[in-house]
């Protein structure tokens, strides 16, 4: 098996079911157990469910099949895939720095809330949160926050310990480490869902997260729970940045890609609806709140944990689940980042991989000392931090605009394509990619990534005063006409001038 360099030859998973292990592991985040269960419980329960599987198939899905299919048609990251597979002349391939920004302000915060996992550990385990009271239990998080040493020491060992991983190459390290982390999640998770279950008084949670309520969609308004529903559907899978391009890079033509797509999509829903069984059940079994958020990991769960028979080893055994969840995440992004590198810059493996931890453990640090030394700089208003802005940018701005702009190249005429796109997808054996799909790819769906981008600007600065939500939507309309300028302006030579 031939290693990758910066002469194009490239590793191959060496199973189909790596390849979705990777590429599930990458999409599944902490969003899916911090966020999830509980929008899911106050849109209306099963309600809400059924409206977010359907939200996932119409937006999830093509964008998905989209990304694996540039990856597999090129052969290489974003960092090239679209000059590849462009007509000459055009600018399609510019958009390979905006995805390459993408890699790294995600990885500038996450790698800190992966620290906080896999010290969280260790508190777990130390029995430092055992019978502790709600503030004790709050002031041990702040606590965390308000330390610049320890907040650097975890995060530069997920760093270290991630970017190691990749070192050993695609199949004995990203591919070997993430489907022993995810065989190793979904154990843990059905085990904790088993013993959430049979708490008593979990009933009262699994009505609230399962039984279909009316009354709640009402009361949280239809329009609302749809959004929601797209929201998550669309932001889920992680597209847009190229973090699931890449893997499609790595694999054969033996399988058609529309199965390989729902293959992923199914694993990811798996682990959001057995996170809600977890965390739900247990909560309401001891009468605490299931606030969404960071408190939910940190505050709330060790609180019911403490009232948890056995409490002490669910949570170190959820807290390494969680790890995992963002390990998988952190070395899937990684190895993209990676790739990027060498496709742009033409660098060997061993020199992407140096100067990459380097960039991102210096990068890192702003969010890092956002929450303390750097705790005065609120760049989107009061109340926010520097990780809060990364995040925005990331989750904001990076993954539905590079989703539309994935869309649009692959079915505008001065891009790939829709008829190449699908001669990709439809490759090997299974089900074929939809062909009815076309005028909604084409039109409808880049439309609808549109409205959640700007409600999502929307729904964050408009509290925050008329000010302040002019100038950020000023900032939004400056991608758009960036993704504009790269999808709609016509290259010097049409498509026929392309080398086939």
């Amino acid at each position: 098996m031939s290693k990758e360099n910066n002469n194009g030859d490239r590793e191959k998973f060496a199973s189909r079911l790596g390849f979705i292990l990777v590429s599930a592991g990458c999409a599944i985040g902490l969003g899916n157990v911090w966020k999830f269960p509980y929008i899911c419980g106050q849109n209306g329960g099963a309600i809400f469910i059924v409206i977010y599987l359907l939200c996932l198939l119409l937006l999830g899905y093509p964008i998905l099949t989209c990304e694996f299919a540039i990856g597999r048609g090129s052969g290489k990251s974003v960092g090239s895939a679209l000059k590849e597979l462009a007509p000459k002349g055009g600018n399609w391939h510019k958009f390979s720095w905006y995805a390459y920004a993408g890699n790294y302000l995600l990885m500038m915060f996450y790698t800190m809330v992966a620290g906080w996992m896999v010290y969280y550990v260790y508190v777990m385990g130390s029995g430092q949160l055992h019978g502790g009271s709600v503030e004790a239990i709050e002031d041990k998080f702040t606590g965390m926050l308000a330390s610049p040493g320890l907040m650097v020491a975890i995060t530069l060992a997920v760093i270290v310990c991630c970017i190691g991983i990749c070192s050993l190459g695609l199949q004995n390290g990203v591919e070997r480490v993430t489907k022993i982390m995810m065989f190793a999640l979904i154990v843990l998770m059905i085990v904790m869902a088993v013993n959430s279950l049979m708490l008593s008084g979990n009933e009262e949670g699994l009505k609230f997260y399962l039984v279909p309520s009316i009354e709640r969609a009402n009361a949280r308004g239809w329009g609302n729970v749809l959004f929601d529903a797209m929201t998550q559907a669309f932001f889920t899978l992680s597209v847009g940045m190229g973090s699931m391009e890449i893997f499609g890079s790595y694999i054969g033509k033996e399988r058609k890609l529309s199965g390989e797509a729902k293959s992923v999509m199914y694993l990811d829903t798996f682990v959001a609806l057995m996170a809600g069984v977890i965390i739900l059940p247990a909560c309401f079994a001891y009468g605490i709140s299931p606030d969404k958020g960071p408190s939910l990991l940190f505050m709330t769960l060790p609180n019911v944990f403490n009232h948890m028979p056995g409490g002490r080893v669910w949570g170190i055994l959820f807290f390494i689940f969680m790890s995992f969840a963002a390990l998988s995440t952190v070395i899937a992004v990684f190895e993209n980042i990676i790739s990027i590198s060498i496709d742009m810059f033409g660098w060997k493996r061993k020199k992407s991989l140096i100067i990459n931890l380097i960039g991102i453990s210096v990068l890192s640090l702003p969010a890092v000392l956002g929450f303390n030394v750097l705790s005065g700089i609120t760049p989107m208003g009061a109340g926010t931090n520097i990780m809060d802005l990364e995040d925005f940018l990331v989750s904001g701005n990076i993954l539905p605009l590079g989703s539309l702009l994935f869309v649009l190249f692959c079915t505008r005429k001065n891009g790939w394509g829709f008829e190449n796109f699908v001669a990709e997808a439809d490759n090997g054996i299974g089900k074929p990619f939809p062909q009815y799909l076309r005028k909604y790819m084409s039109y409808v769906l880049p439309l609808i990534i549109v409205v959640i981008y700007f409600k999502g600007y929307y729904d964050t600065f408009a509290p925050k005063g008329p000010k302040l939500l002019c100038i950020w939507m000023g900032v939004a309309a400056l991608f758009v006409l960036f993704i504009g300028y790269l999808a709609f302006g016509h290259g010097r030579e049409s498509r026929t001038d392309k080398k086939e």
